[in-house]
């Protein structure tokens, strides 16, 4: 659901950035009231797992594809969707700047419709849901999967408004089209969500908020983060993701352009002079996933309270 460049308008790209931005600054000084001991690593350990966890595209039907946005996962970890709003944007910005994954004028409705969106609306559908299925921690998998599949398809609603209001392709179309492939992907958001908080609440409770106050045992997260990243992301399915499919399906694809020349030698994953090679693809997801938990660990660093 990354939106490259040409695809929004001018005022779109500009609106979504500020609005992006407005949260954030919101975020750095909501998270800077909440934040303790353990959140620091917990925050780099989640933006190094959904950054390595987005490079893995499944495939979904109609030769399309998917990945995890993993908003809703985020805020679960971290407990507090203010936390999971700077985790979620540190991933769509180095994504975008170091990977030239979706476009930088498109880099504020990226961080809008995958990030806000998908944390917000996971967030507030999770107690709801959560209390239906009886409230224990138990049934936590279960509504959070259920609340970051819904939270796919609220995105990908907001992803075809903006399209529509650009002029790039009609509403009547966009809307349906979008929705349609991305209820399939929300399964897939839903499943893979649902299966870390299983594994969470049964294995590594210590991950989780209300738990140690320090993270216990770094190794086996970290070696998790780093398989994802450099060995599972060679399975990646190379079919279109649902805005690339509809995208084809619909003839805009061609708008796309490059407004900023991003001279990045990482480039769609891979290494400069290593393009064909796998070992390119392992390269760029060991070092995206070093970089998401360094700039994250910082800025939990950077706002955390003086006396935490």
């Amino acid at each position: 659901m990354h939106i490259p460049d040409g695809f929004l308008s001018p005022p779109v790209a500009v609106a979504t950035g500020i609005a992006s931005a407005a949260v954030i600054a919101v975020a750095l000084n909501r998270t800077r009231e909440s934040l303790g001991l353990r959140q620091a690593p917990i925050m780099g350990l989640t933006t190094a797992f959904v950054f390595a966890a987005q490079m893995i595209n499944f495939p979904v039907a109609g030769g399309t594809s998917g990945h995890l946005l993993g908003g809703a996962l985020a805020s679960v970890v971290l407990g507090s969707p203010w936390a999971a709003t700077l985790a979620m944007s540190t991933v769509f910005i180095i994504q975008s700047v170091l990977f030239a994954d979706g476009g930088i004028t498109a880099l504020g409705a990226n961080i809008f419709n995958m990030g806000l969106v998908g944390i917000w609306v996971g967030w507030w559908l999770l107690q709801p849901l959560q209390q239906l299925l009886g409230g224990s921690r138990n049934r936590l998998p279960l509504a959070a999967g259920m609340a970051a599949g819904l939270s796919v398809v609220a995105a990908a609603i907001c992803v075809a408004i903006e399209l529509a209001i650009s002029g790039t392709v009609a509403l009547n179309i966009a809307l349906p089209a979008m929705v349609g492939v991305h209820i399939l992907i929300g399964i897939g958001e839903g499943l893979i969500t649902g299966g870390v908080l299983t594994y969470l609440v049964k294995v590594r409770p210590d991950l989780l908020p209300g738990e140690q106050p320090r993270l216990q045992k770094w190794l086996v997260p970290v070696i998790g983060v780093l398989l994802i990243s450099g060995v599972l992301s060679l399975f990646a399915s190379s079919w279109p993701d649902g805005l690339e499919a509809v995208a084809e399906q619909y003839g805009f694809k061609d708008k796309e352009a490059v407004a900023i020349e991003n001279p990045t030698p990482f480039a769609d994953y891979g290494v400069k002079g290593l393009e064909e090679q796998p070992i390119g693809t392992s390269i760029a997801g060991l070092l995206g996933s070093a970089v998401s938990f360094g700039a994250a660990f910082g800025i939990a660093q950077l706002v955390k309270p003086k006396d935490a």
